[in-house]
């Protein structure tokens, strides 16, 4: 049985006819959000990490009908066409960045503890992300990157 949904993506309404089991990483990567990553689909690695009216939220383990009349956001949504946002900013200038995988659902946890505690300790920064692994960069540089754009940039 079909179920009609609509959710707006990063400002786009996007109507849709789904499975109830349709998670809410498959609805996103089927409308071409490919942003949202697909890691280990269990809601361990972070990797598809989206922001469902605020609040950080791993897509691959959230229905699609959790979505239904909300706003979605994808890392998408951090930039305009000719500037970074300080995240994505902060990310290159300290190197926060290797294979790129874990990098969106990193960037969306950053932007959730951001929005809700603009001048975050290091370890509250280190809490929010706890749930985004990365294999690559060993943490401090995403920390680092993190806390920068907490002090303003200083």
């Amino acid at each position: 049985m079909k179920h009609d949904i609509e959710i707006t993506v990063n400002g786009t309404k996007i109507k849709d006819s789904i499975e109830a089991s349709t998670t809410l990483l498959d609805f996103l990567r089927s409308h071409g959000f490919t942003e949202v990553k697909k890691g280990c689909d269990k809601g361990d690695c972070g990797a598809c990490t989206v922001l469902i009216d605020g609040a950080a939220t791993t897509s691959c383990i959230t229905l699609a009908l959790q979505a239904n009349n909300k706003e979605v956001l994808t890392v998408k949504s951090l930039n305009g066409w000719r500037k970074l946002h300080p995240l994505q900013q902060a990310f290159v200038k300290y190197e926060a960045i290797q294979c790129g995988f874990c990098t969106p659902g990193m960037l969306m946890s950053a932007k959730w503890l951001l929005d809700k505690n603009p001048h975050p300790t290091r370890a509250e920064i280190i809490d929010a992300i706890s749930g985004n692994l990365c294999r690559c960069t060993g943490y401090k540089k995403i920390i680092d990157a993190i806390e920068y754009v907490a002090q303003g940039g200083k």
